[in-house]
């Protein structure tokens, strides 16, 4: 068996470098991997191009890279809650592809799953068919979408093994187990790190062949973007 934990972040994290891909797991700021985004923008790296479901707010998540401008590309489905993403895009400082929700999910699925390419009916007509291949499939018309591409995903799980097996919970279980499955290389950060055969087999989302390092994080915030009462 083998023992894929890692007993700090420095360590998991690796063969970091710039002008490198990434993906980051997480749903608005749910289930997004804290620990990681924090230590990652600490480092002196740059030009990276991310891929994530959002990005972030001004001072948590995604925006703590972006306010240090380690950002060149953002690959997103929604990027309503950043001030600096704004100014950085109305500024030209930040190059921005906005994917359908339900593409982006595909795209993570589909790097995982080996396959390189698909269609996909949302986009026809607007601005994201543009430069795209399309086909008729039975009179209706379809845009060609690509895999994505990353050199390392970057996971949040409730709890897993230090072989890398992994539970998440509640709106956690979003993007994290398609791009645990994408990465190349794929972190995992956890609340609960146990030993191997701690785990309940049937509970598992993510088995341990998608992941490469796993760590225990620490001060989860868990921070919630917008918080309605009635």
């Amino acid at each position: 068996m083998i023992n894929k934990m890692f007993h700090n972040i420095e360590g998991a994290l690796e063969g970091i470098e710039s002008n490198m891909t990434f993906m980051f797991g997480g749903f608005g700021l749910s289930g997004i991997p804290e620990n990681c985004i924090e230590a990652l923008s600490k480092k002196e790296i740059f030009g990276l191009t991310c891929i994530s479901n959002n990005a972030g707010v001004d001072d948590f998540g995604l925006g703590l890279l972006l306010k240090r401008k380690q950002i060149k590309k953002m690959i997103s489905s929604y990027v309503g809650e950043n001030a600096e993403f704004e100014r950085q895009l109305l500024n030209n400082e930040l190059d921005v592809e906005l994917i359908p929700q339900g593409t982006l999910a595909e795209r993570c699925r589909a790097t995982g799953a080996g396959i390189p390419a698909f269609y996909t009916p949302s986009g026809v007509g607007t601005e994201v068919a543009a430069g795209k291949e399309t086909r008729v499939f039975n009179g209706k018309e379809y845009l060609l979408e690509l895999a994505f591409e990353s050199h390392f995903s970057f996971v949040k799980a409730w709890k897993g093994d230090t072989m890398g097996n992994l539970i998440y919970k509640g709106t956690a279980r979003n993007f994290n187990p398609m791009m645990a499955a994408a990465g190349k290389i794929t972190i995992v950060e956890v609340e609960h790190l146990v030993k191997s055969g701690d785990l309940d087999p049937n509970q598992i989302h993510t088995p341990s062949i998608y992941v490469d390092r796993i760590f225990e994080g620490k001060n989860y915030e868990k921070r919630i973007e917008k918080i309605t009462t009635q």
